[in-house]
């Protein structure tokens, strides 16, 4: 039987991944100057309900750490505190820790290094003491003069006031258990806070039970806590609950503090009311009012009110917050990944099944207008209505990982000493969970590798007319069936004469070769090779370019390079939208049955003697509307047979690939177009030129699935120069 504990806290760092990724984005809009009540006041919210939740775990310094945050916040969000560039950096790197914490907490491991450091340079910038207490302006002492004062407030006996009687009405909403909370934890707590304490449960408020809707929760309860106990620590207990139930605290001598949830609706509250509310430190234990005498403070409109560090909001701007974050999410429930695993998995043998239907029906030879064929096409287009359900329960957008590449951006840029500013774009772009979970190395270590080795220093930049601040661009769309994922820095450029000549140095290159552009380009893959001059934390060990490769040809991906001295330099990444179920056309060559991607598939033609022309003496190319086209035998490149001695007649795929280049590939027949599942062969053979996968037909024959671009890549009758390599 499950724990539930351990199912609420798994609900905890859940959340907790979805609050840092809301602190991130209003860090980013802080960043990029807006200072406005409602990005302070949503990172104050994130960093708070991390602390609340925390708490009731018992995760002490996670606790702590998060406190410390939330007080610089809060002193930012009351005005106290002045906002600057250089304090969103630091709060940028507060924001790292926070997340390291809470990783530390999940996995149970000690607190990040470093993080103490990080928070006392915030709090020291900030103008604040160590621990969170503003540091006040010296006085000096001859400016001091001490004042009497004489309170004549008839207290009575020092043991009538000695313990204190505190009634607490606590009324849960619905929102309190759909989160995961539990009123039992937090009677516990009380209970060690005060054990004098006695609680009521209220029952009136339960229907009968035909009108009783079990969604709605009916219960309250009434605590009185008689002893040394103060509103102060009452209100922690309840801290990670406050915006989900409703909670009154009533004293002895009748006074009242409400208890308000953060206020979603306009019509409520302002945010800065209802937060002001919500978090004002009350003394811990309140005396009564004196009755006003001869005497009284100066009155507060007398004292100037200290400048915001964000102003006030028109109801222009404050709407235009409101659209921005966005208060009304969509609804969503938490799966565990195994199930939808299982559900893809299961997905997939029913196209399997489909398609060994089809086969069965078109081998008994019934009519295209029989019950059955019609019986059989709704069935086809319903499991593609299913498949393409579940591809989209699977797809997530990649903004998680590209909020991960904003701290390697800090911490890479900080270590070699540049200004670097990460540009994303298309973030929302979705892709199969699996791509970005095995794409976070790979990406990572190219972003180091733009900062260290594409970027150049601000004196450079100032030399050549560029700003001292880099910009990255981490960019993702779909294009062509696929998601093309780019990297692309303002830069120098790669210098391939120190390439070509690296390469040569280290034996990878014949001295003689002569290499195009995108060849030497290329040489940045091959294992071993840096054109670093020193290794450094970053690079220079040569290790990192070709594991990048590696990594994306597993993912049935392709990386290319386009650079342009003093401009800058492009890594584009092509990737699979899922690793699950595709459509493809089926092809026969040389008596074999493979499948080459539909996406990839512009037409289809029969070659005429018109069409063909000779290049070279073993190369050809086709005619095809004006352009000239690569032409390629799948028979020949496979090694099924040799090349044909004439292909008038033969049959052509006309494919693309995202750079817009057109390629002819060559086939004896086409036979049918299906959806078919992918198989994956990388984890058994490795990378295999040209092949992208297998899949099972539905006569039960396995058939290769093709990658069109990598086999143009690699094949024997490419147009480009061969180079000798070295040994």
């Amino acid at each position: 039987m499950s724990d539930p504990m351990a199912e609420i806290r798994a609900s905890f760092f859940v959340e907790c991944e979805e609050l840092l990724e809301s602190l991130q984005d209003a860090l980013i809009e802080m960043d990029e100057g807006a200072y406005d009540n409602e990005t302070i006041n949503v990172v104050f919210r994130a960093v708070h309900s991390i602390k609340g939740g925390a708490g009731a775990f018992g995760l002490d310094a996670l606790v702590a750490f998060a406190h410390r945050y939330e007080t610089v916040m809060d002193e930012v969000r009351s005005g106290k505190l002045q906002l600057s560039p250089d304090a969103v950096k630091h709060f940028f790197q507060c924001a790292d820790f926070l997340s390291d914490h809470v990783r530390a907490a999940q996995a149970g491991d000690p607190p990040p290094q470093g993080a103490e450091e990080a928070l006392c340079e915030l709090e020291s910038l900030m103008g604040m003491a160590p621990g969170g207490a503003v540091e006040e302006e010296e006085v000096s002492s001859d400016d001091f003069q001490p004042m009497g004062l004489s309170f004549d407030l008839d207290l009575g006996a020092a043991d009538e006031v000695s313990e204190t009687r505190i009634e607490v009405d606590f009324v849960p909403k619905a929102e309190l258990f759909t989160s995961g909370n539990e009123p039992l934890h937090l009677f516990r707590a009380l209970h060690e806070l005060c054990p004098e304490m006695v609680a009521t449960l209220d029952l009136d408020a339960i229907p009968a039970l035909d009108d009783l809707n079990p969604e709605i929760p009916y219960l309250s309860w009434n605590v009185v806590l008689t002893g040394d106990v103060n509103e102060m620590d009452i209100r922690e207990v309840f801290d990670f609950v406050e915006d989900v139930s409703t909670l009154e605290i009533k004293q002895d001598n009748g006074v009242e503090n409400s208890f308000l949830p953060f206020a979603n609706d306009g019509a409520e509250a302002s945010t800065d009311a209802v937060m002001d509310a919500e978090f004002m430190d009350a003394p811990s234990s309140p005396a009564p009012q004196p009755e006003p005498t001869a005497v009284m403070p100066a009155p507060v409109e007398a004292t100037p009110a200290p400048e915001r560090a964000a102003p006030k909001e028109t109801e222009a701007g404050a709407a235009a917050a409101q659209a921005k974050h966005g208060n009304d999410p969509s609804p969503t429930v938490r799966v565990d990944l195994d199930r939808i695993d299982r559900l893809v998995n299961l997905v997939g043998e029913l196209v399997i099944n489909q398609a060994m239907l089809a086969q069965s029906v078109a081998e008994a030879g019934l009519p295209p207008n029989s019950a059955v064929m019609t019986g059989l096409e709704a069935f086809m287009m319903l499991t593609r209505d299913i498949q393409d359900s579940v591809m989209m329960i699977r797809a997530q957008p990649v903004k998680p990982l590209f909020q991960r590449m904003g701290r390697i951006v800090r911490e890479a840029s900080a270590a070699v000493g540049k200004d670097v500013r990460l540009k994303v774009e298309g973030e929302t772009t979705e892709v199969d969970k699996t791509v970005i979970e095995r794409l976070a190395d790979p990406l990572t270590h190219m972003i180091r590798n733009s900062v260290d080795h594409g970027l150049e220093t601000p004196d450079k930049r100032r030399a050549a007319g560029k700003p001292e601040e880099g910009v990255i661009t981490l960019s993702a769309q779909h294009r062509s069936g696929r998601v093309v994922i780019e990297i692309e820095d303002d830069g120098a450029g790669i210098n391939r004469p120190k390439v070509l000549a690296k390469a040569i140095e280290k034996g990878l290159v014949a001295p003689e070769a002569q290499l195009t552009d995108a060849e030497i380009d290329n040489l940045l893959f091959l294992p071993g090779f840096s054109t670093a001059d020193q290794v450094s934390a970053l690079s220079g060990r040569g290790v990192g370019m070709d594991v990048v490769r590696s990594s994306i040809q597993s993912l049935g991906g392709r990386i290319t390079i386009h650079s342009e001295p003093g401009k800058g330099t492009i890594f584009s990444i092509s990737l699979p939208l899922t690793l699950a179920v595709l459509d493809g056309m089926v092809v026969n060559v040389a008596g074999e049955t493979l499948v080459v991607p539909l996406n990839a598939i512009l037409e289809t033609q029969t070659l005429t003697a018109e069409d063909l022309r000779k290049l070279g003496p073993t190369t050809n190319v086709i005619h095809v509307r004006g352009e000239f086209v690569p032409l390629y035998d799948l028979g020949a490149e496979l090694g099924y047979r040799g090349a044909k001695s004439n292909y008038e007649g033969c049959i052509v795929l006309l494919t693309a690939q995202e750079d817009g280049r057109r390629n002819a590939l060559i086939v004896d027949q086409i036979m049918e177009q299906r959806q078919v599942v992918i198989k994956g062969l990388q984890q058994a053979y490795g990378h295999i030129p040209g092949i992208a996968a297998a899949t099972i037909l539905g006569d039960g024959q396995i058939a290769l699935i093709l990658d069109p671009a990598d086999l143009v890549q690699n094949a024997t009758g490419h147009t480009r120069s061969d180079f000798a390599l070295a040994g």
